[in-house]
């Protein structure tokens, strides 16, 4: 969290912005603005730094769940820090692909780190011949295959889960689906 920083220096001390005839005749207004510098200068460093905290590379760990509501991204907490910078990265990119199976890969590779592999029924293709057959499975299916590395942050129920909630939020709700999880 931002706050008082010991030993942090403002760059514009108040004193300074003052009328000579304070800054000459009356010590007490030198202190009394070097308690106000203390206070100021950790925002001072912060607007300094800004364009630092809107970078989800660079911005402090705490601010990067509020930089992620920004974007319109929810974490799970098991997910390491590097994969969830990537996904506030990238956040643009999974709202453009959102509902088509390469989305859904990026996604989960995001959130779980592993390797994914999503298969469906194709039922999205057209025929080329008018009244030809349907193409795809006529019941819409999704099979989703995630492999993780053995030292996985995430135990395998919880990563099981985590995988299943964004499977079901991120497909259509009468697509039949199935998740596996391997490690």
């Amino acid at each position: 969290m931002r706050g008082t920083v010991l030993g942090l220096a403002s760059p514009y001390p108040l004193v300074t912005l003052l009328p000579a005839v304070y800054q000459e005749e009356d010590p007490f207004i030198g202190r009394f603005t070097a308690g106000l510098d203390d206070v100021l200068a950790p925002v001072i460093a912060t607007l300094d730094n800004l364009d630092a905290y809107v970078d989800p590379r660079l911005a402090p760990t705490d601010f990067l769940e509020w930089l992620a509501g920004w974007v319109g991204v929810t974490v799970d907490e098991h997910v390491p820090e590097h994969l969830h910078r990537q996904t506030v990265a990238r956040a643009a990119e999974l709202h453009r692909l959102r509902g088509t199976v390469s989305g859904l890969r990026t996604a989960l590779e995001l959130l779980t780190g592993g390797e994914v592999d999503v298969a469906d029924s194709g039922g999205t293709a057209v025929s080329d011949r008018p009244g030809g057959a349907a193409p795809g499975d006529p019941r819409p299916w999704l099979r989703v295959r995630v492999r993780v590395p053995a030292d996985t942050a995430w135990s395998l129920p919880a990563l099981h889960a985590a995988v299943e909630a964004a499977v079901v939020a991120a497909k259509p709700a009468h697509v039949q689906h199935s998740v596996e999880v391997l490690t």
